[in-house]
């Protein structure tokens, strides 16, 4: 049982609960101490896997596309009634807010399924016309789809893959993480309950190294979706590229905040300190604060205050703004990257310190300013509660530090010039940028990120293009 719910922790293959020789322990980040001991599989669970979802694709991927909407529905229907349970669960396993996962994190999961289903109906068939010719395009199923997903958001993010890869008629082969694990196997209970064919949805827990890889390996793997790290995103793109296996990695995030002195700076520093949501562990987040020199102590004198409004503590409780780190590992690494910044040069204006009077995994809020050029804290991604502020003059010095890292996921831009906005906009290395808001998206636009922060783009059509195998029938005139 956790937070009175009782969740499976054996595997989920070809419809059944499978247990595994080993298992591995899941703590909570909350209070450290242990919640479950989950099966702990390999490359012989991930075999059996992948042949119980190819058993299954022929049929689920030959049912029409209304009754495959039909069954996506009813997952989301189920996933919506079990949104509080869902949400107790993740919060008690990955440290994240309560209050959001039961307002806005757990709904999406069911956004995700709801919407992919309804893209599946207008996806249709296209015709087209050439010289008497005629074409027709359709979304054929590729067969078997691998998803491995972080902690951050698992079920949200692991839903955000699955979704559309059964939209497109796949059979699907999970492989949580093992920091979070629990969530992804409620799911396979919900997605039977809803009707989802045996085998069409399989669930293999365990270590990356063993499991994730097996998995990203296997030839019997028809398409590999992954979340994660860039380093670890080398490893899945060389396993999968040995069998041409295609790809779809979202990867790590720098990304850029850009704030003019023209922009309207209440608006700023509130967007500003909501990059410490979910305790800095979005890869997503505005990390690097990259602000008009002519406003810039101001900027960093208000969001230094509201840093300090901020309530740290347990996540169960509404009033809690951060929660904490993951992982004691993640935790360690995190105040690695503040000790080597300080170490560099840079100088903290507020935090740079765990958290002594919470304890545990709660690290402070940490603004740093004057890090040398090029060095780790404003190039290499934290992950954690730590942000970095620029000053800047002119649009070509903003371009060029917004632009000066690997990565290239997302970017933030806030101006009164909707001028200026469209030029920085067009010259940001960035998957997405938004102008004067966050974290804003319509499912049906493209998601992905450029440069070292991942390969391809999925949403709306892009995700069935790489989900399914485009086929063009060209028939001569009659």
């Amino acid at each position: 049982m956790v937070e009175g719910v009782e969740v499976p922790t054996e595997h989920w293959i070809g419809g059944e609960r499978v247990s595994s020789a080993d298992a591995f322990v899941d703590v909570s980040p909350i209070d450290e101490m242990p919640i479950a001991e989950v099966a702990r599989g390999g490359a012989p669970e991930v075999d059996a896997a992948v042949r119980a979802a190819r058993r299954a694709s022929e049929a689920w991927g030959s049912t029409p596309p209304k009754r495959r909407a039909e069954v996506l529905h009813r997952i989301a229907d189920l996933v919506q009634e079990r949104v509080p349970e869902l949400a107790a669960v993740e919060t008690r396993d990955n440290g994240s807010l309560l209050r959001s996962m039961r307002s806005s994190v757990m709904p999406r999961v069911a956004r995700n399924f709801r919407f992919f289903a309804d893209q599946l109906l207008e996806l249709g068939n296209r015709e087209m016309a050439y010289e008497g010719f005629s074409e027709r395009l359709t979304w054929d199923p590729s067969g078997v789809t691998g998803v491995i997903t972080p902690w951050n958001a698992p079920l949200m993010l692991a839903t955000w893959r699955l979704a559309p890869a059964l939209a497109a008629g796949n059979a699907v082969i999970l492989k949580p993480p093992e920091w979070a694990p629990l969530t992804a196997s409620m799911l396979a209970d919900i997605a039977r309950g809803a009707g989802l064919p045996d085998g069409a949805l399989n669930v293999v827990q365990g270590i990356g190294e063993e499991a994730g890889a097996a998995l990203v390996a296997h030839p019997g793997v028809d398409r590999v979706a992954f979340t994660g790290s860039a380093a670890t995103g080398r490893l899945v793109a060389a396993a999968a590229g040995a069998n041409l296996t295609p790809a779809s990695l979202e990867l790590g995030g720098k990304s850029p905040f850009v704030a003019f002195a023209d922009a309207d700076l209440d608006a700023v520093v509130k967007q500003a300190v909501n990059q410490y949501d979910s305790a800095g562990q979005v890869c997503l987040a505005g990390t690097r604060l990259i602000v008009e020199a002519s406003v810039y102590d101001e900027v960093l004198d208000r969001l230094g205050g509201a840093a300090a409004a901020l309530r740290q503590g347990d996540p169960r409780q509404d009033a809690t703004d951060l929660g904490p780190q993951i992982t004691r590992e993640h935790f360690d690494r995190v105040d690695g990257f503040v000790r080597r910044a300080k170490a560099d040069g840079a100088r903290a204006v507020f935090g740079g310190a765990p958290n002594e009077e919470l304890g545990g995994l709660h690290y402070r809020p940490t603004l740093f300013v004057e890090a040398p050029e090029g060095s780790e804290i404003l190039t290499q991604e934290v992950f954690g509660p730590v942000l970095t502020a620029q000053p800047f003059t002119g649009e070509d010095e903003a371009v060029a530090l917004a632009n000066s890292t690997e990565y290239g996921l997302a970017a933030i831009v806030y101006t009164g010039d909707p001028g200026r906005a469209e030029r920085v906009s067009r010259r940001l290395v960035a998957g997405t940028v938004w102008v004067n808001c966050f974290f804003v998206r319509d499912l049906a636009a493209p998601f992905g990120g450029a440069r070292h922060s991942g390969i391809g783009r999925e949403g709306g059509p892009w995700s069935f293009d790489f989900y399914a195998d485009v086929k063009n029938v060209c028939t001569a005139p009659w």
